[in-house]
């Protein structure tokens, strides 16, 4: 069974074709730059390029990085802050006409690894950490997903924790991996002051080097690297597409 999933992300845009048997890629994704400034129109039409270049018709999921409820975003930390109010399940709509599931990105990569990667058949409760652009976060219980978590945000030592722990940061910063790690486990340690997960899978663009910097935390709840790496969200957004989940 094939499904469509794109993930709309701060650096880019990233959307293929998905076997939702096997919970894969079918053949090569298609990556864009996110347009800047990432306002609505020109984002909806990254997207329906990509739906386009692969001649897909059918139902599609998208991913979207913030708290989207009914389809309208109500957070944008890392696109424009336009989208705020957007009822975007509907602009991608009036381009992508075969029908469209929106979704928050990490919830989406969440869905992908519960399902297919790192967190199939684990009960308890799982927390989905990506690092990215910024940090996003779905958090699930006995397999459920509880949506629109934004554990990104949590305060340490007085910002942002996806301000100093993000990948994004450690780019910015051009910190070694020892250094990245470091903040990484302070994150956590404030976020399992006030959670206590089973379980933590850490993925985004940094999970294909996780032998780099997992192996250096030292939280006191597993931590294990995302097995569908960076493409669980276009995965996870295939998944919500085909089986209506998402908000």
């Amino acid at each position: 069974m094939l499904g469509f999933g794109v993930d709309i992300g701060g650096s880019a845009i990233k959307g293929g074709l998905v076997d939702l048997d096997k919970g894969a890629l079918r053949g090569e994704r298609l990556r864009i730059e996110t347009p800047q400034p990432a306002v609505p129109g020109p984002v909806y039409d990254v997207v329906a390029r990509i739906v386009d270049s692969f001649g897909w018709t059918g139902r599609i999921g998208v991913t979207f990085p913030g708290v989207l409820k009914q389809g309208v975003a109500h957070t944008a930390a890392n696109v424009d802050r336009s989208w705020l109010g957007t009822d975007v399940a509907s602009g991608l709509a009036a381009l992508v006409p075969d029908g469209v599931q929106t979704l928050n990105d990490a919830d989406a990569a969440g869905l992908a690894e519960m399902r297919y990667g790192a967190g199939r058949d684990r009960a308890g409760v799982v927390l989905m950490l990506t690092f990215g652009t910024g940090i996003g976060s779905a958090l699930f219980t006995d397999g459920v997903l509880v949506p629109n978590t934004e554990f990104g945000h949590i305060q340490v030592d007085g910002e942002d924790g996806e301000r100093r722990a993000s990948a994004a940061a450690r780019e910015r910063e051009d910190l070694s991996w020892p250094e990245w790690a470091r903040r990484v486990d302070r994150y956590l340690d404030v976020l399992e002051a006030c959670l206590w997960p089973d379980l933590i899978i850490v993925g985004g663009g940094v999970s294909k080097k996780a032998h780099k910097w997992v192996p250096l935390l030292s939280p006191r709840t597993p931590v294990v690297a995302a097995e569908l790496l960076n493409d669980a969200g276009i995965v996870g957004a295939a998944l919500a597409a085909e089986e209506r989940i998402g908000q």
